[in-house]
């Protein structure tokens, strides 16, 4: 069908070269008033800057969190003896419960498939160490040597003690890096004594770093797993328990490694089971399973990513609003400019598009200005209070976005009270 002869020929699409000189009087408007331009960008710099040093830090405390599950292992269980308030509460508890024992864990290792690897754990703070630590005293740990396997430990000097050196409680021991450094500093260490209470062990091995909670993670104690001694599990009971009483744990810990294969939810149900029966529903022990732990904290971290961006983005819908009030503002300055491109043959259209693309310019100037400030205000935070911060991409281009699309948004409303403008009106205004 052709096109009437009377009706007015479809303009062509626009290309980016014919934008320039949009972009070109934008950037000359805002530079024209400078200081008006810069304060009208400090609620975008601001909102922008909070975003990404909010978003930051979350995402340094998550990471250290995260990995320090991940370091638990995602196909492990931790079964944790609960420690009593005081003595008359643990009295009470013993009454129905005899704590976490050997039997407990010889139960568990029959009746649950799918373990790979387990030892029990005895653990305790010695009251005298030679030579004196220089820092906090080190916490031993009585295990197994599956324990290497299940918590993952990286023996970067010597080895680790073997089954025989375990059934037969060798005095022989592992220092964790910070045990290492409190005890004997820069010294060469392995062959050399340690003397526990009244026992001396020989050292046999250095254990790698390992990552530490800062505080309790889900029924896990805040303990610096780097300042550790690491001894035969009949080493720790047979040579370092002075007293035996009835009301402590037999054992207070055990780790389980499951095959890959293995559900570990419901594992951990079964191992619960078990436990509740041997102990009368005493509430004395937790178990504890990393890998919903690790799921537990991505979900947190969403929302606390979620909470965070909506506090730091009412910081850009003020800076929003002030774009839109300098919007109007300007539109009355440069009334008689709006009818003179009217006049000589600019469209509606051509007045929004520059309106808006002054509105845009501002948002991403500020926006780009905002996130080299919230980096820095993150570095400063990191450097200040000794917290671990995480600049990521993601919050770098949300803040980025969400300032330029607040932008778009309420420039959108000062254009299109700009294009309504009458031309000839427009250029009689004074």
């Amino acid at each position: 069908m052709s096109t009437p002869a009377h009706a007015a020929p479809l303009s062509p699409p626009r290309t980016w070269s014919q934008f320039l000189p949009d972009f070109r009087l934008g950037f000359d408007n805002l530079l024209l008033h400078k200081l008006r331009s810069l304060l009208t960008m400090l609620g975008m710099i601001f909102g922008v800057a909070a975003v990404v040093s909010m978003l930051s830090i979350g995402a340094g405390a998550q990471q250290e969190v995260m990995a320090f599950i991940e370091q638990l292992g995602v196909h492990n269980l931790m079964i944790e003896a609960k420690e009593a308030a005081n003595y008359q509460d643990l009295q009470k508890v013993r009454k129905i419960s005899p704590g976490l024992t050997f039997k407990d864990y010889r139960v568990i290792g029959s009746d649950v498939t799918g373990i790979a690897d387990s030892t029990p754990r005895k653990r305790f703070t010695p009251t005298k160490l030679i030579p004196k630590p220089q820092q906090d005293t080190p916490a031993v740990y009585g295990v197994n040597p599956s324990y290497q396997r299940i918590a993952g430990l990286s023996v970067v000097e010597g080895r680790f003690f073997n089954q025989d050196e375990t059934d037969r409680a060798a005095p022989v021991c592992l220092l964790g890096e910070g045990a290492r450094a409190s005890l004997f500093g820069e010294q060469e260490v392995i062959g050399k004594y340690i003397k526990v209470n009244e026992q001396w062990f020989h050292v046999i091995g250095v254990v790698g770093p390992q990552l530490s909670a800062q505080t309790e993670v889900a029924g896990i104690p805040a303990q610096d797993r780097n300042n550790l001694i690491y001894v035969p599990l009949y080493s720790a009971i047979f040579r370092l328990e002075d007293t035996y009483s009835d009301l402590k744990d037999e054992i207070d810990g055990i780790y389980l490694r499951l095959d890959s294969a293995t559900d570990i939810v419901a594992t951990a149900d079964i191992v619960r089971s078990i436990l509740n029966v041997s102990h009368r529903s005493a509430g004395d022990f937790s178990v504890i399973v990393p890998a919903e732990l690790l799921a537990e904290q991505k979900r947190t971290e969403r929302l606390f990513n979620i909470v965070m961006v909506a506090i730091a983005s009412i910081s850009l819908l003020v800076g929003g609003i002030g774009i839109m009030n300098i919007m109007l503002a300007s539109i009355l300055e440069r009334t008689r400019e709006i009818g003179v491109r009217r006049a000589v043959g600019a469209r509606q259209m051509d007045i929004v598009r520059q309106f808006v693309i002054e509105a845009i310019l501002i948002s991403f100037v500020g926006g780009v200005i905002g996130i080299l400030f919230g980096f820095g205000m993150s570095r400063l935070i990191a450097w200040v209070a000794g917290w671990s911060t995480i600049v990521t991409a993601t919050s770098i281009v949300l803040a980025f976005m969400v300032s330029v699309s607040v932008g778009l948004v309420f420039g959108i409303y000062p254009a299109m009270q700009a294009a309504r403008l009458d031309p000839v009106e427009a250029i009689r205004y004074e």
